[in-house]
């Protein structure tokens, strides 16, 4: 495993389901070259698990913290997580 990768969990809040929050989220983290996965949390909320170095979670928070157009994020809370194996980011189901 390489020893510049991180893995994090994101934990978003807000108008987050409904709006694609998740698709363009797989999508941008797909551009970013890194793995994992998203999904919506029962209590309204979406979860991030990505894998990846420091500049690509910067990126990614970045865009998390506004999401697409019609999302409206009012909190992220960010937690260092242990690494989980995987292939790609997926979507996964609640």
């Amino acid at each position: 495993m390489n020893a510049d990768l991180i893995a994090r969990r994101y934990f978003i809040s807000g108008r987050v389901q409904g709006v694609f929050y998740r698709v363009s989220a797989q999508q941008q983290a797909q551009a970013l070259g890194m793995r994992g996965w998203v999904k919506n949390c029962r209590d309204g909320r979406v979860e991030v698990y990505a894998c990846g170095g420091q500049e690509q979670h910067t990126e990614l928070k970045n865009w998390l913290e506004i999401g697409p157009s019609h999302a409206k994020v009012s909190n992220i809370e960010v937690i260092d997580a242990e690494f989980e194996p995987c292939s790609q980011f997926e979507i996964r189901p609640t």
